[in-house]
């Protein structure tokens, strides 16, 4: 989530143009694009399944300190305030709400630089929770632990989100403190191409579901989803998560995807340095403004900040649909999907690979992979068979476009040919061991 690492830009919001002005200034000429990767992977003490809490002489903010000696610098809300990040360069090591921990890592022209600072990332970070008894476990969803047990970041930003968002769904606090993910971010050059990336990204997210499904179990039992993590998404909050219509039918445009964040209400308003809550949608914001004032343009960033749907655009475009697993196969994650929008011919061959599905259709679609993982189906064609196709079309992409990113996709090619999700080994090895620690273990980075 954003560090808020700074004060919100203060121009007046007056007019719809300036919203949909924000993400013209993202377009990017193409020779210049980049991939980002974002991983968050849980902590836990070694033979000990309780999360980790901030403070403690074995908790996260001994570990932070700890990392901040090897070149980083500490981030902090103001200077009497917690270490709540560490940043060194482009890459930015924060914290999810329940103490998961993310490498939101450097833009990169090719998908091995960012698999490379990920691989040099878990290993400095496991090396330095080693010496504190720790360990980075790689799972979608916590398998053992009791929610309302979990510890809270000191963080302000998710101290508000944790009163409102409990209001717009039962699961919210799930979404916040029990679950991690792997995503990569991407640019594009207009508007044209934002709408074909954002298109063909939402109709394949259900397969990326499948592929990376990782998180089976929930308070200490299987739930009966092999991504139980993006089931949570369906009872976070209906109005700033899952998909817009407008990204199945083929209509996405800078415009849809403004007037659906405009509905949203805010979580939270910036103000001298306190979070309030004002009872909100943006659009009424707009209209009403706020303390005799129009709203701010940072007031906008924010509040695109706090939109969830499973393909989120801001500054540029996230692909949100993967369960957190090892570092090989979140690499290709981001190989998988520069291959697939940043080769012309490889965007075409993935945009014909699935039919044309209603809106309904693809709810279903969704759905199933969270249950089923690759054992599902569509339209009775076996997913880990057109996910094995998906990854195949993006390996002939990087092939014409980057050769050398092509072999990072290998993994995840297995994952496919096995038609087995992540989550089969997870519960495997639940039935053989079920105690959390043995479980625990096996899926450490």
């Amino acid at each position: 989530m954003s560090l808020d690492t700074s004060r919100p830009d203060t121009q007046p919001l007056t007019s719809l143009e300036q919203c949909l002005a924000y993400f013209r200034t993202a377009e990017r000429p193409v020779h210049t694009h980049k991939v980002g990767l974002e991983h968050e992977k849980f902590l836990y003490p070694v033979k000990d399944p309780v999360a980790v809490p901030y403070e403690g002489p074995r908790g996260v903010r001994a570990l932070l300190e700890r990392l901040e000696v090897r070149g980083y610098t500490a981030f902090r809300e103001a200077p009497d305030r917690p270490v709540i990040a560490l940043q060194r360069g482009a890459a930015t090591i924060s914290l999810e709400p329940g103490g998961q921990l993310e490498l939101s890592g450097t833009p990169f022209a090719t998908a091995r630089e960012a698999h490379a600072e990920n691989l040099a990332h878990v290993a400095e970070v496991s090396a330095v929770a080693g010496e504190l008894g720790l360990q980075l476990v790689a799972l979608g969803y916590r398998p053992f632990d009791s929610r309302d047990a979990m510890p809270w970041m000191p963080k302000t930003r998710y101290a508000t989100m944790r009163k409102a968002l409990p209001e717009r769904g039962r699961l919210a606090l799930n979404m916040m403190l029990m679950t991690a993910t792997g995503q990569v971010s991407l640019d594009w050059s207009d508007e044209a191409d934002c709408a074909r990336k954002v298109t063909l990204t939402a109709r394949v997210s259900p397969l990326l579901v499948a592929l990376y499904a990782n998180s089976p179990l929930a308070d200490g039992k299987p739930t009966g989803y092999q991504s139980f993590r993006s089931r949570v998404w369906a009872e976070v909050d209906p109005t700033r998560c899952g998909y817009l219509p407008s990204m199945v039918d083929g209509s996405f445009s800078y415009a849809t995807y403004v007037d659906w964040a405009l509905d949203a209400p805010l979580l939270f308003l910036r103000r001298n340095g306190e979070y309030l809550r004002p009872r909100l949608t943006f659009r009424q914001l707009m209209r009403e403004g706020f303390d005799g004032e129009p709203p701010h343009l940072g007031d906008w960033v924010d509040h695109l900040s706090t939109l969830f749907p499973e393909v989120r655009i801001k500054t540029v475009m996230e692909v949100r649909a993967a369960d957190c697993v090892d570092a090989a196969r979140t690499g290709a994650l981001v190989a998988l999907m520069r291959g697939l929008l940043y080769d012309a011919g490889a965007l075409a061959e993935a945009e014909a690979l699935l039919p044309r599905l209603s809106f309904e259709e693809h709810l279903a679609f969704h759905e199933e992979a969270q249950k089923r993982g690759l054992k599902g189906r569509l339209r009775g064609q076996e997913m880990h068979r057109l996910a094995a196709e998906l990854v195949e079309v993006a390996r002939r992409g990087l092939q014409r476009l980057d050769a050398a990113d092509a072999p990072l996709l290998e993994p995840l090619a297995e994952v496919a040919r096995s038609g087995r999700s992540p989550a089969e080994s997870v519960l495997e090895a639940f039935e053989r061991d079920g105690r959390p620690e043995a479980l625990l273990s096996q899926f450490t980075l």
